[in-house]
């Protein structure tokens, strides 16, 4: 069984979950793995729960980059001011802009993406496939738009620190931590010298 004090430590310190939150993972899982995304899914349903309240609150982190050369200034919210001072809420404002400085995202979120971007990016993709069995067109076009949704959306990206999981995840399972709505609302990268 799963649920031992020391499991119980080490999964709370893994994810940051409250006690009783890691207990009953824990008990529901096969395993270590299992219990994380139990925690994960947990995060999610909470996220979604939450994002229709407000979010008005929160910080402006910058974080400066490689001897100057690149700056990145970000946006993040959340529902109350109590939260907005919590140290764990304003570290992930500054782990959220050192990942901009790295991924160099264009938008938050897929519905900020130029249409006319991704119409072109479809057409790339439509004129590659053209050779491909037209029932499986789609899927290869749909799979090729989420990759690219990879490259420039900040949720979809795989988060710097840890590739296995999505920015989007991390911000869930910070969600399921401090009990409040937690929203990007923008960022910009500076560049020396690029416009």
């Amino acid at each position: 069984m799963l649920s031992t004090t020391e499991d119980i430590k080490k999964l709370r310190e893994m994810t940051g979950a409250g006690m009783l939150d890691a207990k009953k993972a824990l008990e529901e899982a096969k395993d270590m793995d299992d219990a994380v995304a139990i925690l994960r899914k947990k995060g999610h349903a909470s996220l979604a729960k939450k994002s229709e309240r407000a979010a008005k609150e929160g910080v402006v982190a910058s974080y400066i980059h490689s001897g100057g050369k690149v700056g990145v200034l970000i946006e993040l919210n959340c529902e109350t001011d109590f939260v907005a001072r919590n140290e764990e809420f304003k570290a992930l404002a500054m782990e959220l802009a050192l990942h901009v400085a790295a991924s160099g995202p264009i938008c938050v979120s897929k519905d900020q993406v130029p249409a006319g971007k991704v119409e072109a990016e479809r057409a790339i993709y439509q004129d590659q496939v053209k050779d491909k069995p037209e029932a499986m067109r789609e899927q290869i076009i749909a799979g090729k738009l989420e990759k690219f949704y990879e490259q420039v959306v900040l949720l979809e990206q795989p988060y710097v620190r840890d590739p296995e999981k999505k920015v989007k995840d991390l911000l869930a399972e910070r969600v399921g931590k401090l009990g409040e709505n937690i929203q990007i609302r923008r960022f910009s990268k500076f560049v020396l010298g690029v416009e």
